[in-house]
């Protein structure tokens, strides 16, 4: 980086990527900041500016860089690489560290604190922010983290045993064995707590205890949310049973067509059911059940548009979906549970499907849009 280059990063002021900071502040909050950055989206520090941006300079620029490496080193944890460099503006030395987004997220200081980085400045990450970063490393799958609240009386065993049965050709009333399954699937912890997975397909009152696990359905008389509705239903129960709700949603609001073959009428929607359920399925499979949010379902005049809370999990695109090359998974015990009840295949090509049906059916073109905070599949209607 040259002087000019520097003087560009000063003017833009601190940023969620960039902080200034004097060399004389204490080595815990230097170690704040490059954790989070580390945890978050990596960014600079450039030492030897004040907080109104004003150019101080350090006073050894070795002293300094060898300072920070050890804070990285010893103070972060686990260790953190940084790069650093230094530029000299008007006989001053300013020392600029990087440091990226860290593979081995996430990171602490020696104190044991975990930090992100959120606007300009640095702040504890909530329980929620650290099972997301947990997530995103293949660290932690929050859907197979047990429900504490919950007991195992709150599983209903004839569901679990209906699906022994019709889909893994296993039959047994026997409580241990079926414990066994509870256990081996993931649904159930040793210590007899149901998961959240085993309470989203096997609870008695999945919502009681995950109540972001529903799904709000409104069909609008318009093209803006603002518009009113002509119907609004918030779908609750186990998984299985909202896919199906969500299903009865579409045939009582889509428009159909009654064809004639083999002399019985056979009905014809506008949009393929097949895509909406797999759009749907997908949705619960790969949302991000840490936000406490529902999926969201709006019927406009022109198009449906599905919600999914969540951005996409690690190295998933929206270029990478539309040709079926992604296949990460966020809930993998949510979704192994789907693969059993033959909702998905384990091919990770639900998306390639939708656009492919649609485009058949409608000649039109399925639109894919990823934020920061949901995923949204618009389907236009014809």
């Amino acid at each position: 980086m040259n002087a000019i280059e520097l003087l560009e990063l000063i003017n833009k002021g601190e940023n969620y990527h960039l902080e200034f900071k004097l060399e004389e502040e204490n080595n815990e909050d230097f170690a704040r900041t490059i954790v989070s950055f580390a945890n978050t989206d990596g960014g600079k520090i450039l030492i030897g500016i004040d907080d109104s941006a004003n150019i101080v300079g350090v006073s050894e620029v070795d002293k300094v860089m060898l300072r920070l490496d050890d804070i990285a080193i010893n103070r972060c944890d686990p260790p953190i690489t940084i790069l650093q460099e230094s530029v000299t503006i008007n006989d001053k030395f300013v020392v600029i560290v990087h440091i990226e987004k860290g593979s081995q997220r996430p990171y602490r200081t020696k104190s044991g604190q975990y930090y992100v980085r959120a606007s300009n400045r640095c702040r504890q990450a909530s329980r929620e922010e650290l099972l997301r970063i947990f997530q995103s490393t293949e660290s932690l799958y929050y859907d197979e983290l047990p429900v504490n609240r919950a007991s195992l009386s709150d599983l209903d065993y004839l569901l679990f045993r209906n699906f022994l049965s019709k889909y893994l050709d296993l039959d047994t009333e026997n409580e241990d064995d079926l414990k066994y399954y509870l256990i081996n699937f993931h649904l159930l912890t040793e210590r007899n707590i149901p998961t959240i997975t085993g309470i989203l397909f096997f609870g008695k009152d999945p919502q009681k205890f995950l109540p972001e696990s529903r799904i709000i359905c409104a069909n609008i008389n318009g093209t803006d949310i603002g518009e009113p509705s002509l119907e609004n239903k918030e779908i609750s129960g186990t998984i299985p049973n909202i896919i199906s709700n969500v299903e009865s949603f579409f045939k009582n609001n889509l428009r159909e067509k009654h064809n004639i073959k083999d002399f019985l009428p056979e009905t014809e929607y506008e949009i393929p059911l097949t895509a909406l359920r797999e759009a749907v399925v997908n949705a619960i499979a790969h949302r991000d059940y840490t936000i406490s949010g529902p999926i969201r379902i709006m019927l406009f005049t022109d198009r449906v548009e599905i919600h999914s809370p969540g951005k996409l999990p690690n190295t998933v695109t929206v270029e990478s979906m539309k040709i079926g090359g992604s296949h990460v998974l966020r809930n993998p015990t949510i979704y192994n549970i789907l693969v059993k009840m033959k909702m998905v295949t384990d091919l990770g090509s639900g998306v390639r499907r939708i656009i492919k049906l649609v485009k058949e059916h409608t000649n039109n073109e399925v639109e894919l849009i990823s934020t920061e905070n949901e995923f949204i599949v618009k389907i236009p209607r014809k």
